[in-house]
This record gives structure tokens, C-alpha cells and sequence, in this order.
């Protein structure tokens, strides 16, 4: 039997183009040189969707800054969080003391990051705040105060600039909304 690749099955609309995107990281690079200044900042970056921002949210800074990164588990296949959270890498910084910054691709559920934040509050930084490129506000259930937004956007499912769909779509330098493709009339 011949497998269909997912990509297949999908449509991809455009949510926020490559301009876009570029032009509000850019915006925030700046915004958090500024806040930063002199602070020489830990930013950590949740893998694997917040890798791509974090690499372009850092050329667009112009501080002493240190990055790190943490791997956790809670969407699988999913489209949503299952609210299951399990660390797969640990960050390797000593944050005691430190002004840390977490970089996250999408805020959805808000489960994932109590998780992440709650971890990180117990390595006893100076300060923590968060920074997301997607804030799916609609979606939370719970509450997470987020210090730098770039977008807000509803309820839909999306990939491109580092978010996936079962490890695909990450390599779109724009964001789209994800949605199954209907089949063709005969």
C-alpha cells in the first residue's frame, strides 16, 4: 500500500507572511535590547517550535546576551496540548540570579509553559518573563503572563516558522493556518 504523504491532505492559507513575520522580530529584538540593556540575559528557547524565532529573535538584538535551550513533550501528533508535560532536555545554564527570558513559538493551552515557568522558577532566576511570536489567547486555560507578544491570532491550527504538524511545516519562513483538504468532487 502506497502511502500518501500528509502534505498531501492539507491546504496551507497564509496567516502572516515572511515580511511580516521578519518586520515584528525585528520590533521585538529591538524592544528587548532595550529592556535588557546591561543585564546580559539567559534566553531559552522551547524546542523545537521556538528554535527558528530564537535564532532570528537574537540577530535582531543587539546585547551580551546567553542562550540555551529546553525540550519538552505534550502535543505528540496532537494538535493540542494533552496538558501531559515531560522535560526531554534540561537547560545546562545556571539561571540563579539570572534575567531569563523564555522564547516560545505559539502560547495555545498555557499548560505547557506553567509546566516549563514553574521549572524554571525553581533554578531561582532574578527575573522571568516570556516571550511568544503566537499568542493563541482563545485557547488558553490557564493563565500566563506574557511580557513581549508578536501576534495575536484565533483558534486555528498553525505551522511554518518553526511550528509543525507532526515534525512537518517547520521550514515555511511564514506562518499558515493548517486545514484538511476537501476532497474533489467527481
Amino acid at each position: 500500500m502506497t502511502q500518501i504523504p500528509r502534505k498531501e491532505l492539507f491546504d496551507e492559507r497564509v496567516l502572516l507572511s515572511e515580511k511580516q513575520v521578519q518586520s515584528c522580530v525585528s520590533r521585538m529584538g529591538t524592544r528587548l535590547s532595550k529592556d535588557y540593556d546591561g543585564k546580559f540575559p539567559v534566553l531559552i528557547a522551547v524546542l523545537k517550535g521556538g528554535a527558528v524565532f530564537l535564532i532570528d529573535l537574537i540577530r535582531a538584538m543587539g546585547i551580551p546576551l546567553e542562550i540555551d535551550f529546553m525540550s519538552v513533550s505534550s502535543y505528540g501528533s496532537a494538535t493540542s496540548s494533552s496538558g501531559d508535560v515531560k522535560i526531554i532536555h534540561e537547560i545546562r545554564s545556571n539561571i540563579r540570579g539570572r534575567d531569563v527570558v523564555v522564547v516560545e513559538g505559539v502560547v495555545d493551552t498555557g499548560l505547557t509553559l506553567r509546566y516549563v515557568l514553574n521549572y524554571l522558577r525553581s533554578k531561582e532566576p532574578r527575573s522571568l518573563e516570556v516571550c511568544t511570536l503566537l499568542d493563541k489567547e482563545p485557547c488558553r486555560q490557564v493563565e500566563i503572563p506574557l511580557a513581549y507578544v508578536g501576534f495575536k491570532i484565533g483558534r486555528d491550527f498553525v505551522v511554518g516558522y518553526g511550528l509543525d504538524y507532526d515534525e512537518e511545516y517547520r521550514n515555511l519562513p511564514y506562518v499558515a493556518v493548517l486545514e484538511a483538504r476537501k476532497p474533489k468532487e467527481k
